[in-house]
């Protein structure tokens, strides 16, 4: 149970996002400053990560420091989203979000001024990398724990949705500018990027509704753990994120798209064709952010996450059984196409089910669980490939999907109702009652 007397005072504050006077999400200033924010510094976040393994390439030759770039980034982000969505509850969010955009712009500028004198060496991006990683899951948690502050609950699954397009977009030109950057000259990437942060950080300021609803009382404060304790008692959220978690650690794009190469290679396939194959499959994730509102708006939502969750089952089978190349990549593309849609579907609930004084946390929670499980995947994914081949990545690939998809057939999910639906019965749970003690049910439907 939630307590009681901490849940009441959340909820005036969300209602300057629900008043009658609701304007279309196109039009929401607020929003779309926010979002514009984000997108610039994930536009920063996917050159830069271009960058790094370009620049190490340079200057040692070696591929194998190359490739650990990735994976500190992902262990510092994940393990730092925990004190990020603690600190969203704590702070402004606003504030936050700016430091940490502004701290990413000083290092870069830093660091491009050590590659122009011919200083920027392997220990010196490690340094950065981790640095920029920390930055980037202090400010996750509350990026995403602010949407509900700015949108009326009738728009929060479409203001998700819209989110989702951000990374997928930024992947898209990030990548491409980041490496045209670095043809022209090996400090040009990381300047364009720091200036990126720095304007997220102007974006900011032209937000100007609170991104939070109160600071979190003095007894709650520190408690990180906290958002982990919601989502084991929320059963939504619990089913939601174990199957995250094993969809992140059978189909994470570095671990599938080092299945599908090493596949290729197995069976004789040019570089044009392997090039092919990885441009469809990432295709279908760009795809699935653009579809995302039309099928949010005409499907159930436990249409939307049964169909997301057994996809990966069957994908696996497909990707065991059918022949040449491109083809794998149109059945991976089929996958990541699932994600933006399930994922905006998600976050929606989030932002219902969770009280703001923890949504903070909340996110930073799932930050971790989800960021956590893909290093184990791309671990199990080259050690499986190794041992037996592509087949047996293609089979742990189908158990893991299949484990994770089980608890998506019980009676809760199969009847759970849309994201508004629920936000609108959290409305009336709370609203003042001459007889009410100040008590109300836990939000897990």
């Amino acid at each position: 149970m939630t307590p009681p007397e901490k849940t009441v005072p959340d909820q005036p504050a969300a209602a300057p996002s629900a008043p009658g006077a609701e304007v279309p999400l196109i039009r929401n200033r607020d929003f779309q400053a926010l979002w514009i924010s984000r997108f610039l510094a994930s536009i920063g976040k996917e050159s830069v990560e271009v960058a790094y393994p370009l620049l190490i390439l340079a200057v040692t030759g070696k591929a194998a420091y190359a490739g650990a770039v990735g994976a500190v980034q992902l262990l510092v982000a994940g393990a730092t989203s925990i004190w990020g969505g603690a600190l969203a509850d704590r702070m402004d969010r606003r504030r936050l979000m700016i430091l940490c955009d502004a701290g990413r712009a000083v290092l870069l500028g830093l660091f491009s001024l050590l590659v122009v004198s011919g200083h920027a060496n392997v220990p010196a991006v490690f340094a950065l990398v981790a640095l920029s990683a920390l930055c980037l899951g202090l400010s996750e948690p509350p990026a995403l724990a602010a949407i509900k502050q700015v949108v009326p609950p009738s728009q929060l699954t479409k203001a998700t949705a819209q989110n989702q397009i951000r990374p997928l977009g930024a992947t898209v030109a990030g990548a491409p500018l980041g490496s045209s950057l670095f043809g022209v000259a090996r400090s040009l990437p990381f300047v364009a990027t720091g200036l990126a942060f720095a304007a997220a950080a102007v974006a900011l300021l032209f937000v100007r509704k609170p991104l939070q609803a109160a600071p979190v009382a003095g007894g709650e404060r520190g408690k990180a753990r906290e958002g982990f304790r919601f989502i084991g008692r929320t059963p939504v959220l619990l089913v939601w994120i174990v199957w995250i978690m094993g969809s992140n650690m059978a189909f994470n794009h570095t671990g599938a798209f080092l299945a599908l190469i090493a596949t290729g290679k197995d069976r004789g396939a040019s570089e044009a064709s392997i090039s092919l194959m990885l441009s469809i499959a990432g295709a279908g994730g760009l795809v699935g952010a653009v579809l995302a509102t039309w099928a949010l708006r005409r499907l159930k939502p436990a249409t939307l996450f049964l169909a997301a969750a057994w996809i990966g089952p069957l994908a696996a089978v497909l990707l065991m059984t059918v022949p040449g190349v491109v083809s794998l990549g149109v059945v991976l593309a089929l996958v990541f196409l699932r994600g933006p849609i399930v994922n905006a579907l998600f976050f929606a609930y989030v932002a219902v089910l969770v009280p703001d004084r923890m949504q903070g946390r909340v996110m930073g929670a799932v930050t971790f669980l989800s960021y956590g499980a893909q290093p184990l995947g791309i671990l199990a994914v080259g050690t499986i490939f190794d041992a037996g081949g592509a087949s047996w990545v293609f089979a742990f690939m189908g158990i893991v999907s299949t484990l994770a998809a089980l608890p998506t057939l019980t009676r809760l999910i199969r009847r759970l109702p849309a994201p508004e639906a629920l936000a609108e019965r959290e409305e009336k749970e709370s609203a003042p009652d001459a007889s009410d003690t100040g008590s109300r049910p836990d939000p897990a439907p």
